[in-house]
């Protein structure tokens, strides 16, 4: 190659995206930053709808100002949506434990041991449904972002649907002003719609502007800013139990994204895809002045979009791909089937043990956070084994593994407290692991021309299966370890089904669907060459 009067050697354009360099890492650090802050929004109704205690009110006994802890409530337990009834001989303000009858009576108005939950702000006690409706609700406003965010991710570009979600979840706010339940169930709605499109674009982006060699680093970063915001979360709700606090150091911040429309770029690759070739030329000179990368400016100024498209291995195509042709390409959709039952089982099992972990012994907010801690190192873990061994092994053995920790959690007693929440534990490293190569794994599985819409489509799944992981609590009262088996057998299916997917360690990103059914039909190719002695193909045959 040429070199500059500097000696520093001349690129080709194509190694221009190659190069790992400070470009990709205060793009990432933008990225993760919006991340961390949705997240916390996406996690919040774990304790600002989270449970507290309670206990009816007593009119006769409590005063103007009752208090949840009255010394002359009776001793006998009793069910806390039912008062008990007063002796007739009871003068007012004179109560003691034994000023009570054996009956009680249903509760009209209740006592709380705090406001810091919209249970009392909004008064839900003895209605657990509309608590536990909270993270319902928020969850399907999860799925409507992620079909609503991949869309515009492919339409629009991965920035302005990053910028429009990162910002957009400012709305969330609005909920402090809530005074009744309803509206706010319906604000829960509408932030989980604006801001959850953002894990489809901001991976999107981040995968996009990566080279071959280090495509596994964004999944582990993306992944990190997720258990960051978990972590980071939970010491702020220690130090701020308030939930209107709560929300209000979560929403507010997120304002300040409105400088990415300056700070942070569009993906190149989806600028040469969408026909923007002047745009995608300024984004790549950008990227090499900033990583310092010599690239003679003139030859890359006079670059046609044809010669573009084949430097970096885009390839032509002048119909705009869609689900018709989707749903055409039967390795299109294999991928897409295999990865929509996977991320399903990934959203339901991680979510259904992020829910799991509060219930733990101990206090609620260190649970929580040794449960989001427990995640780090198995992001360490995927990327050493995806990098060194390939994506298909690790995430088999790892989901395998995760079946096998939930199936030992199930039938561990609950007497053996440590080794109960050792196993767990265990098996929520494991499963933030393959939640981070599922990451990886399935834009790399997509090509550019669908990736944003179909990797929102199977993180609807995702999130279909976060849906329904509220739910598993309430199977343990059927039949205590029923929750951790079927984590642990959903987790098994989804790793013999990755099975049926290719290797795509080293591979480089396909664009078009074409690409991606020309190399399924390659790969059956030389299968049958090398498992079958009897198989000879044409070229071969004509030589003798």
């Amino acid at each position: 190659m040429a070199k500059n009067k500097d000696n520093n050697e001349v690129v080709g354009i194509s190694e221009i995206m190659e190069t790992f360099g400070i470009y990709q890492k205060m793009q990432y650090f933008y990225c993760c930053l919006s991340v961390l802050f949705v997240t916390m929004i996406t996690i919040n109704y774990v304790f600002v709808a989270g449970e507290i205690n309670y206990r009816c009110q007593v009119p006769e006994c409590d005063g103007s100002n009752p208090v949840y802890s009255a010394t002359w409530w009776p001793n006998a337990t009793l069910d806390r949506c039912y008062k008990p009834i007063l002796n007739h001989t009871v003068t007012s303000g004179s109560c003691t434990n034994n000023s009570f009858t054996s009956h009680v009576e249903k509760c009209s108005s209740w006592v709380y041991e705090s406001n810091d939950t919209i249970v009392a702000e909004l008064d839900l006690a003895c209605q657990p449904w509309k608590a536990g409706l909270v993270g319902t609700v928020h969850n399907i406003g999860m799925l409507i972002a992620m079909l609503l965010g991949g869309w515009l991710c492919d339409r629009f570009g991965r920035k302005p649907t990053t910028v429009i979600c990162a910002v957009g979840s400012v709305i969330g706010i609005l909920k402090i002003f809530a005074s009744s339940y309803y509206p706010f169930i319906a604000l829960e709605l509408l932030e989980a719609a604006i801001s959850g499109g953002i894990y489809t674009s901001a991976m999107v982006l981040m995968i996009e502007i990566t080279g071959t060699k280090a495509r596994v680093l964004p999944g582990v970063l993306f992944a990190y800013s997720n258990y960051l915001g978990e972590a980071v979360y939970a010491c702020i709700a220690m130090l701020m139990p308030y939930w209107q606090h709560l929300v209000m150091i979560i929403c507010l911040p997120n304002v300040l994204f409105l400088s990415f429309i300056y700070i942070v770029r569009e993906s190149p690759r989806w600028q040469i895809i969408n026909g923007r070739i002047d745009e995608a030329k300024e984004t790549l000179l950008i990227i090499a002045k900033t990583n310092k990368v010599n690239v003679n400016k003139d030859i890359l100024a006079s670059t046609n979009e044809d010669t573009l498209k084949e430097a970096f291995n885009i390839e032509t195509n002048e119909k705009k791909e869609g689900f018709s042709d989707i749903i055409k390409s039967r390795e299109i959709m294999k991928r897409v089937s295999v990865s929509v039952v996977v991320k399903f089982g990934t959203g339901f099992i991680y979510y259904g043990l992020v829910m799991n972990s509060v219930g733990l012994p101990g206090d609620k907010y260190w649970n929580f956070f040794m449960s989001a801690a427990a995640s780090f190192p198995g992001e360490l873990i995927a990327m050493y084994l995806m990098n060194k061994i390939g994506r298909k092994k690790p995430l088999i053995y790892g989901y395998l593994t995760c079946g096998i920790l939930n199936i030992l959690c199930a039938v561990t007693p609950d007497s053996n407290t440590w080794l109960k929440i050792v196993i767990f534990l265990l098996g929520k490293m494991v499963m933030s692991a393959c939640f981070t190569g599922m990451v990886t794994y399935s834009m790399e599985l997509f090509p550019t021309s669908v990736r944003g819409s179909l990797c929102g489509f199977i993180t609807f799944a995702a999130c279909l299966g976060s849906v329904l992981a509220p739910l598993t609590p309430m199977l343990a009262i059927t039949f205590a370890p029923l929750p951790f088996i079927i984590f642990g057998c959903s987790a098994t299916v989804a790793g013999l089904l990755i099975i049926l997917t290719p290797e795509t360690k080293d591979q480089p990103l396909l664009d078009t669907l074409e690409q991606i059914n020309a190399s399924s039909s390659k790969n059956r190719r030389e299968c049958t060459a090398n498992d079958n002695p009897a198989y000879i193909d044409d070229d071969s045959s004509n030589k003798f």
